[in-house]
């Protein structure tokens, strides 16, 4: 694999997508196989993460063989993993073993990226891939500006601030930094310290099945966040910042905007 200095020498890594497709949901009964758009939830996932250039293959990873077979009915590969995994990571890092088990790969840089985030803008796979131009990336994720209507203090907006490097210092479900002052930089425009996480993750095929090993770490219990068990274990989490992300699908409401946006954009 040639790693160019220059950006149109750069050969990009053999990069594989795992999408975790769980069958079941607490807020949205089998969302993965909602099909209002005539296409499966999963399935606008995989053919967006495939419009960026830097993915090889992309592949769902499940727990149900009724989206196993949907999957194939569309021509969308799915590897089958237990029902029992307590978050994607684990799901996916069984799907990477059983592909490699059965001779696939191998693959330099594995992405996990959520079967309900159908929007995810390419050019943020794009980046994320290419963060790993530096050696000493094992593990990288994205994040993006609050939007004008999302609240800081919203504890299902994961918020996040780096070192002045680009990796993660802390993730959390609370206002990151907190208090009056923090808010006085940011209104005098000199920073703008809170941003969004965008829960896409890429990993080395070795730091994934290191991560796997790891016990749930108390920052994780706390918070529930898995990737703090990284941080909390010495790891270094790379982070690349996009201009948007739509948040992923949990809700009802949530999946009929979505339907209304793609609807919207193929009638054109």
């Amino acid at each position: 694999m040639a790693w160019g200095n220059e950006d149109h020498d750069w050969d990009h890594p053999k990069t594989l997508a795992l999408i975790p497709a769980r069958i079941g949901s607490t807020r949205m009964k089998k969302k993965m196989l909602r099909n209002d758009t005539g296409m499966y939830l999963f399935e606008h996932t995989v053919k967006n993460v495939l419009s960026s250039s830097f993915v090889d293959e992309a592949i769902l990873a499940t727990d149900s063989q009724e989206i196993a077979d949907a999957a194939a009915s569309v021509g969308i590969e799915a590897v089958m993993t237990s029902e029992h995994h307590k978050s994607g990571t684990d799901r996916i890092n069984e799907a990477l073993e059983s592909l490699l088990a059965a001779g696939r790969g191998p693959w330099e840089v594995v992405i996990n990226v959520q079967g309900d985030e159908p929007e995810l803008p390419p050019e943020g796979l794009t980046a994320l891939v290419e963060a790993f131009r530096n050696p000493d990336v094992e593990l990288a994720t994205l994040m993006t500006k609050l939007g004008s209507s999302e609240s800081p203090t919203n504890p299902s907006i994961v918020k996040i601030v780096c070192d002045k490097l680009g990796r993660a210092l802390y993730f959390s479900r609370a206002p990151i930094p907190s208090g009056s002052h923090a808010r006085a930089i940011s209104i005098s425009g000199t920073m703008d310290p809170t941003k969004r996480h965008v829960g896409v993750y890429a990993f080395r095929p070795e730091a994934l099945g290191r991560f796997c090993t790891l016990s749930e770490s108390d920052l994780e219990r706390i918070e529930n966040l898995e990737q703090l068990r990284w941080l909390e274990n010495g790891g270094r989490i790379h982070v690349r910042e996009i201009h948007k992300a739509p948040p992923g699908i949990d809700t009802d409401q949530e999946y009929l905007q979505f339907a209304t946006r793609y609807r919207k954009q193929t009638s054109h």
